[in-house]
């Protein structure tokens, strides 16, 4: 009986201290959500800019990435004289361009689309 007294009790306090680490750790994540939500009006708000701001970043690295290897395919386009290779060098430039006006175009899709779903609400 008092073996399972003692069990019990061991029970109850990693409880206890289990719900006080998840409380803590709650009121620490939250907390910059709140101040986020603060200082610029809404969460929603804050989300957009980082998402605006990560997607000029995304833009800007692909950018330099697609023409640094656009430049190695027209080379190997250039100097090799295998056609398998020069047939390759061609493929992979339609991939890259293809994909950097993919990804250059979704700015343009999102700006064009904000505007009518705004608020939730289609309004088309």
């Amino acid at each position: 009986m008092v073996k399972q007294l003692a069990k019990g009790k061991q029970r109850l306090s990693k409880a206890y201290w289990s719900a006080v680490g998840m409380a803590s750790a709650a009121m620490l994540t939250v907390q910059p959500v709140m101040a986020t939500a603060a200082g610029t009006g809404t969460i929603w708000a804050r989300f957009s800019t980082i998402l605006k701001d990560v997607y000029g970043q995304i833009v800007a690295i692909s950018t330099i990435v697609a023409v640094t290897v656009a430049a190695i395919a027209l080379l190997v386009r250039m100097i090799s004289r295998n056609q398998r290779a020069v047939d390759e060098a061609t493929s992979w430039l339609k991939r890259i361009v293809v994909t950097w006006i993919i990804l250059n175009s979704l700015g343009f899709i999102v700006a064009y689309l904000q505007p009518l779903i705004q608020g939730g609400n289609y309004n088309g």
